[in-house]
């Protein structure tokens, strides 16, 4: 019971997280008009908040593997918090680059925090499910931002929107000061202070494994999209573009939530189950999302709207997709550096849907602003990304499963199947 309770903690910090990444996403609009933002603007805006995200990975993840879980949520969550307070309070586009610059890092910090708790708290067998679970129920953020914080924004307002967000950032950093524990006892044993260059060795040994790098390239294929979509280009167009009013552009965001519950579940048992099927999943996301939005780019009018509720359920799987990243890594580095290679994953997604969202944004921008067509324009610079991913799965997938009879079952967190095969 301990274990759950430590997990749901770092869970709800995790929910938090993700309601302030997406707040942006659900008032960009309103941002521009704010702020006097075009399209461009607002896209490196956001984009912005990325950078950091990404950039700090890795030093996120070498400070969790010297300080532990409780640390880094508890710092991360005090960075978002005051973020979000300079976000309601500014007035200034310098003001608020700043608060989302803020809000990136301190989101930086959670996500690899929590996924390193599940697997000093959980069983060899639960950890798959679990980190599914962290990853999909973490996206009831995003229906947070979709329904109560944009319902307070179009009424009270934007400062009292932010302001409460804020507020609840401070109750989750007070509660995991309370509840979170890096292991069952106690704190996580710490890795040494290394020299400038010992540090670059480690980071260059840890992402010289396969699995590393196909953890990776898993997270860049499958996570970019959905996160795009929810972060920032998502509403502007379904409701410029698709005609769709906001209320239902919100909904769909929460329908979004709801296929990635389902999508979740069901990886995390079958990748539990079949662990060397894993890639297979992956691959299979990675073609049904662009399968998908071709039909949806080939049309020369608007969606009908069943079409868009698919696309959104579709894209959704991405994002528990991602998690797998994240198994892949765990199975292929020892525990030690496992906080670091998780950083390294987790850089592939937002890596990608940086660049995806700031070449969307010049698009739109070159093509005249916000229509129909170049929305469709835009969205196109996605296929290039799937293109890497999937070659780059490929080749990582097969160095991956050539080094599993080198690897020395002492120094890692290895998989077995009940008959004694290592999962890959």
């Amino acid at each position: 019971m301990r274990a759950w309770i430590v997990w749901s903690t770092g869970l709800l910090a995790y929910i938090v997280a993700v309601l302030d990444r997406t707040t942006l996403g659900v008032t960009g609009l309103d941002a521009a008009e704010r702020f006097g933002a075009s399209p461009s603007m607002l896209s490196t805006f956001v984009v912005l908040q990325v950078v950091v995200y990404a950039g700090a990975q890795i030093p996120a993840g070498l400070l969790l593997d010297r300080y532990g879980s409780r640390v880094m949520i508890v710092s991360g969550g005090t960075l978002m918090a005051a973020g979000q307070l300079t976000m309601a309070l500014a007035e200034s586009l310098p003001a608020a680059v700043i608060a989302r610059a803020i809000v990136g890092l301190g989101d930086a910090f959670t996500f690899i925090s929590v996924l390193r708790l599940v697997p000093y708290w959980f069983t060899e067998r639960q950890i798959p499910l679990v980190t599914q679970l962290t990853g999909i129920f973490g996206q009831l953020g995003q229906v947070l931002s979709a329904l109560p914080f944009l319902a307070l924004v179009l009424g009270p307002g934007w400062s009292t929107a932010y302001l409460s967000v804020s507020a609840f950032g401070v109750l989750a950093v007070v509660l995991s000061l309370t509840l979170v524990k890096d292991t069952p006892t106690g704190r996580a044993a710490p890795v040494k202070s290394a020299t400038v260059r010992e540090t670059l060795a480690g980071l260059k040994t840890t992402w010289l494994r396969p699995g590393t790098r196909l953890g990776f390239f898993t997270h860049m294929g499958t996570q970019f999209s959905v996160t795009v979509f929810a972060l920032m280009w998502g509403v502007p167009y379904l409701t410029v573009a698709q005609g769709l009013s906001r209320g239902i552009a919100g909904t769909l965001l929460t329908v979004s939530v709801a296929a990635a519950i389902t999508s979740g579940i069901v990886i995390g048992i079958f990748t539990g189950r079949n662990p060397h099927r894993r890639s297979h999943v992956i691959l299979g996301i990675i073609v049904s999302n662009a399968l998908i939005w071709t039909v949806v780019l080939a049309l020369p009018t608007r969606a009908p709207l069943w079409l868009l509720v698919t696309l959104v359920v579709v894209i959704s799987a991405g994002g528990p997709g991602s998690m797998v990243g994240f198994d892949f890594a765990r199975t292929f580095n020892p525990s030690r550096t496992l906080g670091t290679a998780v950083g390294i994953v987790n850089m592939g997604g937002f890596l990608a849907s940086l660049v995806v969202m700031q070449s969307m944004g010049m698009i739109i921008g070159a093509a005249g602003g916000y229509s129909f067509a170049s929305f469709r324009l835009a969205w196109m610079v996605q296929y290039v990304v799937w293109v890497i991913a999937i070659v780059a799965v490929l080749i990582t997938r097969k160095k991956a499963r050539r080094t599993i009879g080198e690897i020395d079952e002492s120094q890692y967190l290895l998989e077995f199947f009940d008959d004694g095969r290592l999962a890959r």
